[in-house]
């Protein structure tokens, strides 16, 4: 029910991003982060703990489409009852935010738990209402997956804004690339989340959504998520040719071979799909993409 891959994601992310770009850009000037040690392991809890609850409060919603796409994973009613959900998505939303609240009380981030606080209505909203609607509920969960990346980044413009020429340079830098990933998250969630609606059309349809399938048909739904994947592979190949004069090689070769290409596998596959199950596998492709894409953070820890 919460997910577990999904939120291992979103960890790895967030230990790859401080300890592979925004660490080492602000050592190598002799600055530490912000949020480093047990408070990035909190933050780091508490972006799980939120995804967790936004998971749970989504199959409390979904039990209808759920007996119609996924009867086999049902869990809401069928292994929980329905008002012990409703008490695991508060109790674990509410560590996430108090959480939030004890790091923005410790660093002066007071911020961070009306952020992560927006972050919990959001997903509520969205499991209740938006993800019925037309395309809305897509850039919410999408925001989301970016905003993952970027509450590391905003932090440290509280510690180093109005400092030295170097910092505020070592500061864009980790900023240029917290956007570019965050970008990445953003595009590839949208493909993902509209793929995952196409499979799910004929749960959505008998329970009212209004799902862009559902209302704009399949083929110009391919469109739709063919352009974003497009615009992805574009964005790709542009980051692959700017790094070619620092000679990143490794780098180079890994993104075209588990990322570029998967993503011009999952464009052509996506043109011949039909069924749920076509629907399914690209789904779980693009999640694969996801990861990848992850984990080529690495490589700005070895080329540092």
């Amino acid at each position: 029910m919460v997910r577990w891959q999904n939120l291992l994601f979103i960890a790895i992310t967030q230990l790859l991003f401080h300890y592979c770009i925004l660490k080492p850009n602000l050592t190598t000037i002799s600055l530490h982060p912000q949020i480093t040690n047990h408070y990035l392991l909190l933050i780091i809890f508490a972006s799980v703990c939120i995804a967790a609850g936004g998971n749970i409060i989504n199959d409390y919603f979904d039990v209808n489409i759920d007996q119609i796409n996924k009867p086999h994973k049902l869990v809401v009613d069928k292994h929980i009852p329905r008002r012990q959900v409703i008490f695991l998505h508060l109790v674990v939303s509410l560590i996430g935010i108090m959480c939030s609240v004890f790091i923005g009380v410790r660093l002066n981030l007071f911020w961070l738990a009306l952020a992560n606080g927006i972050c919990v209505l959001l997903l509520f909203g969205y499991s209740a209402a938006l993800k019925k609607q037309f395309l809305i509920g897509n850039i919410v969960v999408s925001a989301l997956t970016a905003w993952v990346i970027l509450v590391l980044v905003l932090p440290e413009y509280e510690k180093l804004a109005n400092t030295t020429f170097e910092a505020m340079e070592a500061y864009y830098k980790i900023l240029r690339l917290g956007i570019l990933y965050a970008s990445f998250s953003f595009i590839i969630s949208v493909v993902r989340e509209v793929i995952k609606d196409m499979e799910d059309v004929d749960g959505d349809r008998k329970n009212g959504c209004k799902t862009m399938p559902i209302m704009w048909g399949l083929n110009a739904t391919k469109v739709f998520v063919a352009v974003w994947l497009i615009v992805l592979i574009g964005m790709l190949i542009i980051a692959q040719l700017y790094v070619i004069r620092f000679g990143w090689w490794m780098s180079i070769s890994y993104a075209t071979i588990f990322i570029i290409t998967p993503l011009i596998y999952i464009f052509k596959k996506l043109i011949k799909a039909q069924s749920s199950q076509d629907f399914h596998k690209l789904s779980s492709l693009v999640k694969w993409v996801m990861l990848s894409g992850i984990l080529s953070m690495i490589f700005f820890y070895i080329y540092q």
